[in-house]
């Protein structure tokens, strides 16, 4: 690379962190207190029905998550989560191809799982990897372009595990502080960079910082460029604990975690791992497993 484009990247990577610092991560600000995200509905009510079983990267069946030896959680100084059921065959959510998406903050379930999906990508820890190799805990990526361009391929080996890639803008902007042409353009282009980079067209959206998931003018946003549901969430993982929505500060089953790419600047020391073993502390407490969120939402039919 020349002189010239390091200077540019390295510009690039200022600029995108310093957005994320003005009002950093959806929500969380990696230590401090998270805004609770807007309203959602919970997701399960009957849409009609129609559309394949959900796939992983590529079209290829996504398998269910499986528990990872105990040598391997001991090595995190974790103790194993309990694997969790079987997806549903009769998936909770079932999208439609056109209309007005849902917005939603939990799934409606029975099993004892919670979903964990981290946003942005600005944290690129290849220990990180390491870790979901071992313990093969799924989760959901939703990444912002600017801030995963520089190295698009970090996210690869976390697809490659089965998890899913899915839509949260180019720059991480304030959704409702900006006009609906704008609004559609950090979708669509972050929705085709994706696409391009990952071989899947993003199923799922979230706005930054959840602004203006129920508005009208962003639910249009999303229509036209090719997500089916917006995705909020019901507790924020801080550094060592998650803020709750809940008076009960307590998890319900198939609620969403939200958490993010973060590493010891944003964590106060904290890496990214650590951060995540003590989300999945967490959970074991309070005696969930954890699924992926794709496995309890049916797509649209083709």
């Amino acid at each position: 690379m020349s002189r010239d484009g390091r200077s540019r990247t390295r510009t690039y990577a200022v600029g995108a962190l310093a957005l994320l610092a003005l009002a950093t991560g959806c929500g969380d600000n990696g230590g401090g207190t998270a805004a609770p995200a807007p309203a959602g509905t919970s997701a399960g009510v009957a849409q009609p029905t129609g559309g394949a079983a959900s796939t992983g990267p590529a079209g290829t069946p996504a398998p269910a998550p499986a528990a990872g030896d105990a040598a391997a959680w001991a090595k995190w100084n974790l103790k194993p989560l309990a694997p969790a059921p079987a997806p549903p065959a009769d998936k909770p959510v079932k999208l439609e191809r056109t209309g007005t998406v849902p917005v939603f903050s939990d799934i409606k379930t029975s099993d004892k799982v919670v979903f964990i999906t981290i946003d942005d990508g600005a944290e690129k820890d290849p220990k990180f990897v390491e870790m979901l190799t071992e313990l093969k805990v799924p989760i959901s990526m939703f990444l912002t372009k600017d801030i995963v361009k520089n190295d698009y391929g970090y996210f690869k080996p976390l697809q490659a595990l089965g998890n899913h890639i899915q839509n949260h803008t180019v720059s991480h902007p304030v959704m409702s502080k900006i006009p609906p042409e704008k609004q559609k353009s950090e979708i669509c282009d972050d929705q085709a960079a994706l696409t391009q980079q990952y071989g899947t067209a993003p199923l799922l959206f979230r706005p930054p910082f959840g602004d203006g998931a129920n508005t009208p003018t962003l639910n249009t946003s999303v229509q036209q460029c090719g997500p089916r549901a917006i995705v909020l969430w019901r507790e924020s993982m801080q550094i060592h604990d998650m803020q709750y929505q809940a008076a009960d500060k307590k998890l319900k089953s198939g609620d969403i975690i939200l958490a993010h790419f973060r590493g010891p600047k944003e964590l106060k020391g904290a890496t990214m791992t650590q951060m995540f073993a003590d989300l999945l502390a967490r959970i074991q407490e309070q005696g969930f497993s954890v699924a992926r969120l794709e496995d309890y939402i049916q797509p649209p039919a083709s």
